[in-house]
């Protein structure tokens, strides 16, 4: 079987290794006769698998004691919502700073549904028709109940450089996309939450660490299985969780914890990311529609002169195993997604397809 590169947005690339240890021991973990999708979650072996994979997130991204991490289901989606439920009052108003597809889509869930959401427009487009994030424009409501960000847009291909001051309000931020990708100090957070199927594992679980005083504040009618109270007493199993997907984060966790931890991880993905970048500002059949400081590390975006290669560009891709490189429909053009698990190679092998394509169409 020819290698295939994956660079899908999500679900998507998993180490080949934690997908190896995985196989070995979904029919029998560790000698106990039963697989690890078959076990009881309330069993004291699957207790363990629990209980070290939250150590291990722990560990790796220095989370404070004062913060609960709870493993649930619902992905980005349902925690627009919870977010929404479990902090936002009654006649309460939140600022939303919009940054792309997902930042606006948690305003239009909290705005349609839930109360006042303040909608701060914060990407802007410059005179060489390049995207940007304009940070002067996150600036809190008196009277706020939160602040909102998404860290990574990965449908656009924009990442933060830098946080804006929300002062005494907490921030809540969505790091799907770009989680133990990069260093961050969780204290300057006050809820982080993230889907797993980038970074982590596989699709089905997502994850929120929340700081404890803004537990305790859900809606009346706030669904049990997404008032963080209720999960943090529960410790995440006030419900069925989604257990193989947790095992799996756990596997994940560890191979990071291998590779020398986030910091490592970061200094790879930047030098992935530079020489994608790097390749494609360089030459003029393709270009880059971001700003070269807002440029996501994980989410490359790009675009062909000639539009009209794009799908002859997508065959060729696809019979080389160059798998997922056509952007989100939002925005068109390429993405290739190089998240943790993405090696080197599998960049210095885009790059070279990139440059064979240039040369046959110029």
């Amino acid at each position: 079987m020819a290698k295939a590169w994956n660079y899908n947005a999500g679900p998507s690339m998993i180490p080949v290794s934690v997908m190896e240890k995985a196989q070995k021991e979904f029919t029998d973990y560790n000698g106990l006769g039963l697989g690890i999708v078959e076990m009881s979650h309330r069993s004291a072996e699957y207790d363990a698998v629990a209980k070290n994979a939250e150590k291990l997130l722990r560990e790796l991204l220095n989370i404070p004691d004062n913060y609960k991490v709870l493993f649930e289901q619902g992905g980005g989606r349902g925690q627009f919502a919870a977010i929404c439920l479990n902090l936002l009052p009654e006649g309460g108003k939140a600022d939303y700073f919009v940054t792309g597809h997902w930042s606006r889509c948690a305003y239009k869930e909290c705005a349609e549904k839930y109360g006042e959401a303040i909608l701060h427009e914060c990407t802007e487009v410059d005179d060489n028709g390049q995207y940007f994030i304009n940070y002067d424009k996150m600036q809190v409501t008196e009277g706020s109940s939160y602040a909102y960000l998404c860290y990574n847009e990965t449908v656009n291909g924009l990442e933060l450089n830098r946080l804006p001051d929300t002062g005494d309000v907490p921030l809540v931020i969505d790091m799907s996309s770009n989680i133990l990708t990069r260093s961050i100090d969780v204290s300057k957070f006050g809820v982080i939450m993230f889907g797993a199927q980038k970074n982590v594992g596989p699709s089905g679980l997502t994850v929120t660490i929340v700081r404890e005083d803004l537990l305790g504040s859900a809606r009346k009618y706030c669904p049990s299985v997404f008032d963080w109270s209720v999960l943090a007493k529960f410790d995440s199993m006030y419900n069925t969780p989604t257990t193989f997907s947790w095992y799996m984060a756990g596997l994940a966790f560890e191979w990071i914890k291998e590779q020398g931890g986030v910091a490592e991880l970061e200094r790879r993905n930047i030098e992935k990311s530079n020489l994608l970048y790097d390749y494609v500002d360089n030459q003029d059949f393709y270009s880059c529609p971001i700003r070269r400081e807002d440029r996501s590390r994980v989410n490359c975006v790009f675009t062909l002169k000639d539009e009209s290669l794009n799908q002859e560009f997508l065959a060729r891709a696809k019979e080389l195993n160059l798998i997922g490189l056509k952007g989100h429909k939002v925005l068109g053009g390429m993405r290739a997604s190089i998240y943790n698990a993405m090696p080197l190679e599998g960049v210095e092998v885009l790059v070279s397809f990139l440059k064979s394509f240039a040369k046959e169409h110029s």
